[in-house]
């Protein structure tokens, strides 16, 4: 919990946010309060999300918000801890990793300019939430998963909303996935110490990367790498931010 927090304050971009994150902190081992909703709540808990956390916080492509506010977080998160889906936070999805908060998932879906042909890797499914929004966005979203339960469970979730542009596959994303590739958009959603060179090579020129990189459990740089039409690369720092480690097979 504390380090979901943290994760929380490191991606704080306004005074606002870093206060509400801080109050948390604060409270920190005071006791979760979970409380069954209906779909009715979760909806109108969707709509502030995307109000005050993703709109309200600077996203501008209108693409992204309305995905953010069509994808419905609240089914890739665990039951027991589904109150807390539309928190301005990440949330426990088992296996030691999270669903990230919703500004992050906006800001790297913003950040790598999806257009509609495109066709993304995803190293890191996790719930399967980043793959979903992205998938309403992009021609193809290929997706790899180190923890074989999580990538059973997120295929499922997948499956029951009836997502066709989105393939899962339980394995070690360091590699990428070549049999697919080149691809316009790769998106990492758990934190190397350095980049995986393979994912540079496979992304397409014109291409984007989207990562945090940096120590594990540390606050980290998420990173914004482009491949131009020559192959040469460029590389932005472009927030703090706190994720789990990107994993390999032991």
């Amino acid at each position: 919990m504390l380090r979901q927090l943290l994760h929380s304050v490191a991606s704080a971009r306004r005074p606002g946010a870093l206060r509400a994150c801080l109050t948390a902190l604060s409270c920190f081992g005071c006791g979760d309060q979970v409380n069954a909703q209906d779909d009715s709540s979760y909806d109108a808990a969707r709509e502030t999300m995307v109000r005050e956390q993703i709109a309200g916080r600077g996203i501008r492509d209108a693409r992204v918000v309305e995905a953010m506010r069509q994808v419905p977080r609240h089914l890739f998160i665990p039951a027991a801890e589904r109150a807390r889906a539309y928190d301005d936070g990440p949330v426990p999805i088992g296996q030691g990793q999270t669903i990230s908060q919703p500004y992050i998932v906006a800001l790297m879906t913003e950040l790598v300019r999806p257009q509609s042909g495109d066709r993304v890797l995803e190293v890191g499914t996790g719930s399967g939430y980043q793959a979903a929004v992205l998938a309403r966005l992009v021609a193809h979203v290929y997706t790899v998963e180190l923890e074989e339960t999580l990538a059973r469970s997120a295929a499922a979730v997948l499956r029951e909303l009836d997502y066709k542009n989105i393939t899962v596959r339980t394995g070690d994303g360091y590699g990428g996935w070549p049999e697919h590739a080149p691809f316009d958009i790769v998106i990492v959603t758990a934190a190397p110490e350095q980049v995986p060179p393979a994912l540079i090579e496979q992304l397409k020129p014109g291409g984007r990367l989207i990562v945090p990189v940096g120590p594990r459990f540390q606050v980290q740089q998420l990173q914004l790498i482009e491949k131009d039409a020559s192959g040469a690369i460029r590389t932005r720092e472009v927030s703090p931010v706190m994720f789990v480690p990107l994993r390999r097979p032991q």
